[in-house]
């Protein structure tokens, strides 16, 4: 007896999601076709942190993968801490590697060098490292199969008309598929479509504004070194966060100022055109200055280009989605839980998605039961694993920046610093600590009960 045909799916999207996706597809025979409007494979932002938890997921996903990121990742931890990547892997001396040295800037006068309130490790097996965005975009598209990408494809519907779903373009073309995966990011169109089929109006699947925005841009090393000092730059410090990255030959250090935007008008509440405004240096001295910060962060400030980009942090906290998928169609990575960075984890959830829905369509093929009917119980097994979780790291994001910030006020007294430490930890603990394997074995007994059911009916 030959083995059913296997569904065609149209992925949405071709940023990091969607090309991991892929490859992980391709490796099963999977048929699909990516839908991208931009006209080549481009990657906004700089730093792009990988925790724990991603590695165990990429290992899932294609040992090659972990392969290449241990060639090209930038291992955060102070000189004392560096050169030890091999026993990093090997699982051996991890607790000695810094992730966070917490340092209060408001406290600083002068030139003084300020001291940690309290440092944070990144344990689990690996440590935290980062890859250059654009640099590991190009490694995605070395390994994926690039002729399956049809560029300038904007999608602006997605209907299901006679069992079939329809992909529908801006440009005024259509294309056809078994299974629709929105890998559109913060901006997904699909989540919005998806929040409509849902019943829940397509307005509440556009993505809403944190309250907070960031200056972004990369520090040439050596100047950061001057600025702060060899250790201090090798480590992330809040809430104006450093942390190294290499792009090509070059070392930089990635440096992300966050700001409350007190009275929230900065931009849209919804849907923004844009995620970034032009600004300038003197705009971030500015705002750092108004909340009493000098010393270090101004002379890193200081070291910065004249002209930078300011970014919005847009989330899904306020309007999360009952449902990760409806019928055939279903949302991944940051479609389906956009997140504020604050746990340097959204990466990582993304690739704990493809690990998990990796490993259900690899079930289903070996079950022979992987079919245009049984997608929906794939899409339903991954939503029933995932969208807890997912939608956890949304939530603990925005409570980790105001807990970086001091604007929680059960942490407002003093000598809180060892209270808060706690609290980081027990959260970035949830997010380094996945146990991919458990979630996989969860998600293939939902997937089983559900096939179950649909044999019997």
């Amino acid at each position: 007896m030959s083995s059913p045909p296997l569904p065609h799916l149209a992925l949405i999207g071709a940023g990091i999601t969607s090309l991991t996706l892929s490859i992980r597809l391709s490796a099963l025979a999977i048929p699909h076709t990516i839908y991208e409007q931009s006209a080549s494979l481009t990657e906004l932002g700089a730093g792009l942190g990988f925790g724990p938890n991603a590695v165990r997921a990429l290992e899932y996903i294609d040992p090659r993968l972990v392969e290449i990121f241990n060639k090209t990742a930038t291992f955060v931890g102070t000189p004392s801490h560096q050169g030890k990547e091999l026993l990093v892997q090997e699982g051996k001396g991890v607790d000695e590697r810094v992730w966070i040295e917490f340092l209060d800037g408001t406290k600083q006068g002068g030139g003084e060098t300020l001291e940690p309130e309290f440092v944070i490790t990144a344990g689990n097996g690996r440590g935290h490292a980062a890859v250059h965005r654009g640099q590991w975009l190009d490694v995605l598209g070395g390994l994926a199969d690039k002729e399956r990408i049809m560029f300038g494809k904007r999608v602006v519907d997605v209907v299901c008309l006679d069992g079939k779903m329809r992909i529908v373009f801006a440009d005024g073309t259509e294309a056809g598929a078994d299974g629709v995966v929105g890998c559109d990011g913060v901006k997904s169109k699909v989540r919005e479509v998806l929040m409509g089929m849902l019943g829940e109006g397509r307005e509440r699947g556009k993505c809403g504004y944190s309250g907070k925005y960031a200056y972004r841009c990369l520090v040439p090393w050596g100047k950061a070194v001057q600025a702060v000092g060899d250790d201090r730059a090798g480590v992330s410090s809040l809430h104006l966060l450093t942390f190294p990255v290499h792009r090509q030959s070059e070392q930089f250090l990635n440096l992300v100022a966050f700001v409350t935007d007190e009275d929230g008008q900065m931009w849209p509440q919804e849907g923004p055109a844009s995620l970034t405004l032009p600004a300038t240096k003197a705009d971030a001295l500015r705002d750092f200055e108004q909340a009493g910060f000098s010393g270090s962060v101004r002379r890193l400030l200081e070291m910065t280009k004249e002209r930078m980009d300011k970014w919005g942090l847009y989330d899904v906290a306020d309007r999360p989605l009952s449902k990760f998928y409806f019928g055939r169609i279903m949302v991944i990575g940051d479609a389906a839980h956009a997140s504020t960075p604050h746990h340097g984890s959204g990466a990582g959830f993304c690739m704990e998605d493809i690990a998990v829905l990796g490993a259900l369509f690899e079930e289903s093929i070996a079950r022979q039961s992987l079919t245009v009917e049984t997608l929906e119980d794939v899409f339903a097994a991954f939503d029933c694993q995932r969208r807890e979780r997912d939608q956890w790291l949304v939530n603990s994001s925005r409570r980790a920046a105001d807990l970086y910030q001091w604007r929680i006020p059960d942490f407002l007294e003093p000598n809180s610093f060892e209270k808060m430490k706690a609290d980081i930890e027990q959260r970035q603990e949830h997010c380094w600590g996945f146990d991919v394997e458990a979630a996989v074995r969860e998600a293939k007994k939902h997937m089983s009960e559900r096939l179950t059911l649909h044999t019997q009916s």
